[in-house]
C-alpha cells in the first residue's frame, strides 16, 4: 500500500452555477480518469454543476458537498476590489483541508492530464511543483520563489499540509497568493524534508504569459516528455470581453477546435473527446476559423468584443445628454 492513495480531488462551485459545465472542465475530469486510472475521483462542491458535459462525466465521480471556510468567508478586505478574489481564496483553503484529511492528489479544474504519475511520487509525504516567478510581484521577490497550489499530492495527515493550514490565518492578507503559493515556498525552505518539489516542467511547463498560453492553445509543442499535466491558467484568457494576453477565450474552446486544431491542448485533449459528441465536423471547424479570424481583426481595431458595445453605449449616453441640454428651457435671468 502506498503512502499516497491513488485518488483525485477537485474543488469547484463555491459560486452559484449560472451556466452549464464547460467543455474545458469536462476534458479536465475525463483526462484525469483516462490518464491516471484512479481508484476514485472526488468532486467537492457547494453548488453542483449541470448541463450536457456534467451529465456525461458525473457517473465517474463521487460528488461531495462542501461548505466554505468561515474565516475566509467573514474576512474583511482592505481593498474592496479584492473582494472578487474571495471565491478563489475559499477554494485555496478547501483544497488544502481535503488532501490533509483524506490524502491523494488535488488539481484545479483548468488542468489537462498528459501522462501517468511515476510510482515514486506515491511514496512521498507531499509533492508540489515550482511555477514561474512573477518578477513584478514584490511579495514574490521577497519570498524568493513560488510553489503553485493548482496541483498538490499528499499522504493523509501530511506534516507539510498540517503546518500550512495552521499558518493560514497569520499569512492571509487578502492578496492573490501570500497565503498559498508564497507561504508554501517559505515552508518548503524551512522543512525541506516534508516535501518533494518538482521542476516547472512537470506541472507548469507553460506559464501564464502570452508565449506560454500561445504554446498551449495556438501552437503545437511536439515534445511533452516529462510533463504530467498542463495547467491552463484560465483566469488569464477565459473572458472574451477582456483583453487578455492572447485572443483565445472560452468561446473558442469547442468540440470542433479539439477535433481539428493543430495545437498542444487540442492534440492531448482529443484523446478523451467523445466521438459521439456533435459540433465537431471539419465543416464546422472551417466556419469557426473564419469567425475567429474576423473577431481577431475587430480585436486589433477596437479591442475585445464587449468593448465595442461599451463604446457604443457611452456614445449614445453622451449624445442623449447633449440633446437634453440643447432642448432644456432657457433659465429665466
Amino acid at each position: 500500500m502506498t503512502r499516497v492513495p491513488n485518488v483525485f480531488h477537485f474543488v469547484f462551485g463555491f459560486l452559484p452555477q449560472t451556466e452549464p459545465l464547460h467543455l474545458m472542465h469536462y476534458l479536465c475530469l475525463a483526462s484525469c480518469v483516462g490518464v491516471n486510472r484512479p481508484d476514485a475521483v472526488f468532486f467537492h462542491c457547494q453548488h453542483e454543476p449541470w448541463g450536457e458535459y456534467w451529465e456525461r462525466i458525473r457517473p465517474a465521480l463521487t460528488v461531495r458537498h462542501i461548505e466554505p471556510d468561515a474565516f475566509i468567508t467573514s474576512f474583511r478586505y482592505k481593498d474592496p476590489m479584492l473582494e472578487r478574489l474571495r471565491y478563489a481564496h475559499i477554494t485555496d483553503v478547501a483544497r488544502l483541508k481535503v488532501i490533509e484529511e483524506h490524502g491523494g492528489i488535488y488539481a484545479d479544474m483548468d488542468t489537462l492530464f498528459v501522462s501517468p504519475l511515476p510510482a515514486p511520487f506515491f511514496e512521498r509525504s507531499f509533492v508540489m511543483g515550482k511555477e514561474k516567478m512573477d518578477l513584478g510581484d514584490a511579495a514574490g521577490r521577497e519570498a524568493g520563489g513560488s510553489l503553485c497550489n493548482a496541483w498538490m499530492m499528499a499522504e493523509r495527515g501530511a506534516p507539510f499540509a498540517r503546518e500550512w493550514l495552521a499558518r493560514i490565518k497569520e499569512t492571509f492578507d487578502g492578496s492573490w497568493n501570500a497565503h498559498s503559493c508564497l507561504a508554501a515556498y517559505r515552508l518548503s525552505r524551512e522543512h525541506p524534508d516534508w516535501i518533494h518539489v518538482e521542476p516547472e516542467r512537470s506541472f507548469f511547463c507553460f506559464d501564464y504569459n502570452a508565449p506560454g498560453l500561445r504554446d498551449i492553445f495556438m501552437r503545437k509543442v511536439a515534445d511533452l516528455t516529462g510533463i504530467y499535466s498542463i495547467h491552463l491558467w484560465s483566469h488569464r484568457w477565459w473572458n472574451a470581453n477582456l483583453r487578455g494576453p492572447i485572443t483565445f477565450h472560452a468561446g473558442r474552446l469547442t468540440p470542433a477546435y479539439i477535433r481539428h486544431a493543430e495545437t498542444t491542448y487540442a492534440e492531448v485533449a482529443r484523446n478523451v473527446l467523445p466521438p459521439d459528441l456533435g459540433r465537431q465536423s471539419a465543416q464546422r471547424w472551417a466556419g469557426e476559423r473564419l469567425r475567429n479570424a474576423w473577431e481577431d481583426a475587430l480585436w486589433r481595431v477596437i479591442g475585445p468584443p464587449g468593448r465595442l458595445e461599451r463604446r457604443l453605449r457611452r456614445m449614445r449616453n453622451r449624445r442623449a445628454k447633449r440633446i437634453a441640454r440643447m432642448t432644456e428651457p432657457q433659465r429665466q435671468s
